[in-house]
């Protein structure tokens, strides 16, 4: 086989999958792993794909959420804390589906009172925990069509039970942000979502680990105008992108 023909192969099992092995590339190929390993190294180089542990994902687009929930870690953390600071006792909230926004639901199980509005299961589950542990806040898990990865609800039942609620803040970490485009994803529903969200808060807040800044992916969601406060790590002070940023947003706080 050519190693043209194989690259089609790998990118038709990317789109139609999202993510795939190593294993898997090997068996429906038929060829040796250094054999793909040179293909993946190869289509990276042309921009085509991001190499991810065990595999590969279309270039653009996020890890799945369990390869994210191991990256970047303590930033995460530590962005996750320094958002919940900003949210007070007794607000409504909205959080969308994300490894960072699991972190900042766990952050937030110290106030009382939340009412926490989100499609994402694991930000559901962490809030949930809390309240079980003693916690008054309460969480509303948006209805509609279920994504197994990452573990939320998107689509048009999504947005109108959003539209239903006015929050005081949407807290929403995007694949990208960057000076002319804001904050974005590369998924579609994941991005009506996000700005559904924005559009129903009073305050938007972006939480982006340094990784993030100055990326811009497939679909916009929140203008660098409408983004009230931007959150992130302290090696994103040192990028270029972020002075273009820092003066197109509202806020710029580091963790």
């Amino acid at each position: 086989m050519w190693h043209e023909e194989r690259y089609q192969r790998i990118r038709g099992l990317l789109k139609t999958l999202g993510q795939v092995s190593v294993e898997r590339i090997t068996g429906d190929l038929g060829v040796s792993r250094e054999t793909i390993r040179r293909d993946l190294l190869k289509l990276e180089a042309m921009g085509e794909i991001q190499r991810v542990h065990g595999g590969a994902v279309l270039a653009g687009s996020e890890p799945p959420i369990g390869v994210r929930a191991t990256t970047r870690v303590k930033e995460k953390r530590l962005i996750a804390k320094k958002v919940a600071s900003l949210v007070e006792s007794g607000q409504t909230v909205f959080l969308d589906a994300g490894s960072t926004t699991t972190l900042v639901a766990e952050a937030l199980a110290g106030l009382s009172g939340l009412t926490v509005i989100t499609n994402s299961v694991d930000v559901a589950s962490r809030i949930a925990g809390a309240a079980a542990d003693g916690n008054d806040s309460h969480v509303q898990l948006l209805g509609g069509r279920f994504q197994g990865e990452p573990g939320a609800t998107y689509g048009a039942a999504t947005i109108a039970e959003i539209n239903r609620y006015q929050a005081h803040l949407a807290i929403l970490s995007p694949v990208g942000v960057d000076e002319s485009m804001g904050a974005s994803s590369f998924v579609l529903d994941e991005s009506e979502v996000a700005r559904a969200m924005s559009a129903n808060a009073r305050c938007t807040v972006i939480a982006a680990d340094h990784s993030k800044i100055g990326v811009r992916s497939r679909v916009g969601y929140c203008a660098p105008k409408d983004i009230d406060v931007l959150v992130s790590d302290r090696r994103a002070s040192k990028l270029k992108a972020m002075k273009a940023i820092g003066k197109a947003v509202g806020k710029v706080v580091y963790a």
